[in-house]
């Protein structure tokens, strides 16, 4: 019985270190099962992310953590969104891949882009 299962432990353990090269070979963007698909942001939260952007460009790792938390009007309570207006709550965190990242900078700088109340911003065409 054990030299039956020896031969058959080997070729799946063998299989499973095949995996886990196919795995690292791959791109870092398509590992990043956090990375946000979209992201909702505004005009004042753009600019937050454009002004550190540089910050985020020097992080290290496949994905990066953006917090913009920070940013925004300070003692001002903005209004809630009506339901009938559409316009979603703009996301202050949310993780993105080194190539969303770019692409959501490239994005931002595009001419004519209307920010308020809020975008969805697709990352999924970034690649």
């Amino acid at each position: 019985m054990k030299t039956i299962l020896l031969p058959r432990m080997c070729s799946a353990v063998a299989g499973l270190a095949v995996s886990i090269l196919a795995l690292g070979g791959a791109s870092a963007d398509d590992a990043c099962g956090l990375c946000s698909r979209t992201v909702v942001l505004n005009s004042e939260l753009a600019s937050c992310f454009l002004e550190q952007y540089d910050q985020f460009a020097k992080e290290g790792g496949a994905a990066i953590a953006i917090d913009l938390s920070t940013c925004g009007s300070r003692g001002i309570v903005e209004a809630l969104p009506t339901p009938e207006s559409g316009a979603a709550e703009p996301e202050t965190q949310f993780m993105i891949s080194r190539t969303q990242l770019g692409c959501l900078k490239k994005k931002l700088e595009e001419p004519g882009l209307e920010l308020d109340p809020s975008a969805k911003i697709e990352l999924d065409s970034c690649g």
